[in-house]
């Protein structure tokens, strides 16, 4: 493998030839320990505020097919600079590099969609009782949007709200995750040079960089409508009350915990490939990381060998290097937290296969097979931790899949139609999200994205999630010169 230079220094540059430098001062990157570029705290939240609040109004004025125009540009934009943003993902969150790209085409992706959707906020035309009435719903823009993203996924989920948000009308607040400011500092900085281009309001869509503090103020503030969180339960929990309290608007993606049932008849050699990507991609570091394997008696033997070769065989590494498939932890709770839950598995009699902590940021992926189902199974450790559960009938499997507090995402390896109609069903599967032959993870952007429970309600993407980033108005129109009224109400002066 080359020689590569120091993760901050690469990432400094890339920064550099972007044409937003900082001092390389800031948190070290879990790849190396090498200082990366600082992303100064914004002084002045309230400020930002009002801005956005200022941006707003003028630009619920603009019409939405030219809305779209400049969240096309940006798209244009972001595939220009798709690899070096890329790289700049896998540098400061550890993720393999056709992650990272992959990471940063979801947000060209995003943007394609929300162009099309620019002309397409569709309303209804209601049949009035009334006569020489007419009714119909229309959509308005509801106001800015404060977005609150999480480390393992640093721009794409900005990306889905904002890029939905801006065709709608709304501006945007990004407040980042603390521990990857940098990459949204770079695609802020590739925003506001097209929005400039395009002539579009100041602060349209602003940066907003700071610790819990800056999340509470977002959350707590009147003049945001919405406050869409991505995180842990316990954030979003905060939020939620938060926002609730003054009688706000929150859209959660909070902890997931899929599960992935193997049935009798799956296709083996299938299910090996789609539970290594569920379980080890990103490190085990997605909410929809497959963290749970429920196996039938008939097939475990067969299968758990397999699983084991093939997680013993994943290429562990700098993710910068083509080849590597797991990289690092994002720091050391990461990594604390690992082995707290591994040795807890192992006072509950677990086998645990692989789970060592490598030098650095590094840890191999762990396989463990549980005696039964246990608190330590229905908790969400964010590492690349499968938990292994066997099975003996259907509804067992399906009890299995249910028997948590979380609801993002869930999958199921059979070829019996009855089996996966039955995952498919109202009593089947309790996710947002439900996938057959296949693995939990890879959502594309065209669905909605989100989950139920403790994952949050929340719908992101694709779909009629723009619904959530407006306002619905009733309108009624007396084109007559009569005044009847609603369930044949009287009123004569």
């Amino acid at each position: 493998m080359t020689q590569l230079p120091p993760a901050g220094t690469e990432a400094a540059q890339i920064l550099v030839d972007l044409g937003c430098p900082l001092p390389a001062t800031g948190r070290p990157s879990p790849i190396d320990g090498s200082a990366m570029p600082a992303v100064p705290d914004t002084t002045d939240v309230d400020a930002a505020i009002a801005r956005s609040v200022t941006a707003f109004e003028a630009w619920r004025r603009v019409p939405a097919p030219v809305r779209g125009q400049l969240v096309r540009r940006f798209g244009e934009a972001l595939r220009t600079h798709r690899e070096p943003l890329g790289r700049l993902v896998t540098i400061e969150t550890g993720k393999p590099l056709s992650e990272g790209i992959g990471e940063v085409q979801e947000m060209i992706d995003i943007c394609e969609f929300a162009v099309g959707l620019s002309r397409q906020l569709y309303g209804l035309t209601i049949a009035s009782e009334r006569p020489e009435h007419h009714m119909r719903e229309l959509w308005h823009p509801l106001g800015p949007v404060a977005v609150i993203s999480a480390f393992n996924f640093p721009v794409a989920v900005w990306a889905w709200n904002a890029c939905v948000a801006l065709v709608c009308g709304d501006s945007v607040l990004w407040k980042p995750s603390e521990k990857t400011p940098v990459t949204a500092h770079a695609v802020q900085a590739v925003f506001d040079r097209v929005a400039a281009e395009f002539d579009a309001p100041a602060a349209l869509a602003q940066l907003v960089t700071g610790g819990r503090e800056t999340g509470a103020a977002l959350a707590a503030d009147p003049r945001i409508p919405l406050v869409s969180a991505t995180g842990s339960v316990a954030m979003g929990r905060a939020v939620a009350q938060t926002v609730a309290a003054r009688l706000g608007r929150s859209l959660l993606e909070l902890g997931g915990n899929a599960a992935t049932i193997v049935c009798p008849s799956a296709d083996l050699d299938l299910a090996v490939r789609a539970i290594a990507f569920g379980a080890a991609g990103t490190t085990g570091q997605r909410c929809t990381t497959t963290r749970r394997l429920i196996v039938h008696d008939s097939v475990y033997e067969a299968l758990l060998p397999r699983l084991r070769k093939a997680f013993a065989s994943l290429r562990i590494g700098d993710p910068r290097d083509p080849a590597t498939l797991i990289g690092p932890l994002i720091d050391e709770d990461a990594m604390f937290a690992m082995r707290h839950a591994l040795d807890r598995a192992r006072t509950e009699r677990a086998t645990v296969t692989g789970g060592a902590w490598l030098e650095g940021g590094y840890v191999e992926p762990a396989l463990v097979e549980m005696p039964a189902q246990s608190d330590l199974v229905r908790e969400e450790t964010f590492a690349p931790i499968l938990y292994v559960l066997r099975y003996t009938d259907f509804a067992e499997a399906i009890r299995l899949q249910r028997d948590v507090p979380q609801g993002l995402s869930s999958s199921i390896l059979t070829n019996d139609l009855r089996e996966a109609e039955a995952f498919l069903s109202a009593t089947g599967s309790d996710c947002g999200i439900a996938n057959v032959n296949m693995g939990t993870s890879g959502a594309e952007i065209g669905g909605a994205f989100g989950g139920e429970k403790e994952t949050g309600g929340g719908r992101e993407s694709g779909s009629d999630a723009w619904k959530a980033y407006m306002r619905r108005q009733t309108q009624n129109v007396n084109y007559g010169r009569s005044l009847p009224l609603a369930q044949g109400v009287e009123f004569d002066l």
